[in-house]
């Protein structure tokens, strides 16, 4: 198709990131009637961003934490959704299966775009950049908004304690630290509530 080879391979990675969809998360809708996908996960993170930019840190390119959040799940097409919780031998085997699904992914695309998006996602990674870390916050903070406004649903069948959800919650923080003292308030109000158990003591 000469012209038209660059726009093919643009639409052959639209449609392949379609796929994201099908990928269930272990957090549920707020109302708690289903499992979200990663798909409305990482929508839900660029409304975030776009409504939250005030919190991100003086300076912050919010276009670029809007692009992270939309790529950064995208690799779970192929290497799928790791709670968060899991141990760190998973969490290791989740890393390789995700750099490797990164290089299938945006290698669709036309080279010189394809090494762009990979750029953002690989920054998105590292959270060295303030657009990073507040990505990073965002991804952080959503599921454990999502968490309390179902009541607890997801910590409750996976017996999470609030020092656990605290412990991952140290990277709102680190991007937010508004955001990240919202986040250890409703840890604080979940457990006062009984949806959340308290550290083991």
């Amino acid at each position: 198709m000469g012209d038209m080879d660059p726009l093919d391979s643009q639409l052959r990675f639209v449609l392949e990131a379609d796929r994201l969809k099908s990928v269930l998360r272990r957090s549920t809708l707020n109302d708690g009637s289903r499992r979200e996908n990663s798909a409305e996960h990482s929508w839900h993170l660029a409304l975030m961003a776009l409504v939250l930019g005030e919190h991100a840190p003086a300076g912050t390119d919010l276009g670029k934490v809007s692009a992270m959040v939309v790529l950064h799940d995208l690799v779970e097409i192929d290497a799928g959704d790791l709670y968060v919780y899991a141990d760190e031998a998973a969490q290791r085997r989740q890393a390789i299966a995700e750099r490797a699904a990164a290089d299938r992914l945006f290698g669709l695309l036309p080279p010189e775009q394809g090494a762009a998006l990979r750029a953002l996602w690989d920054e998105f990674e590292q959270r060295i950049t303030p657009e990073a870390r507040f990505a990073r916050a965002l991804d952080r903070l959503q599921p454990l908004i999502a968490n309390y406004a179902a009541g607890g649903k997801t910590w409750q069948a996976n017996g999470i304690t609030a020092d656990q959800v605290l412990e991952r919650a140290r990277l709102v923080e680190d991007g937010s630290p508004e955001l990240g003292q919202y986040a250890r308030s409703l840890v604080s109000d979940a457990v006062r509530r009984g949806i959340l158990l308290p550290a083991p003591t």
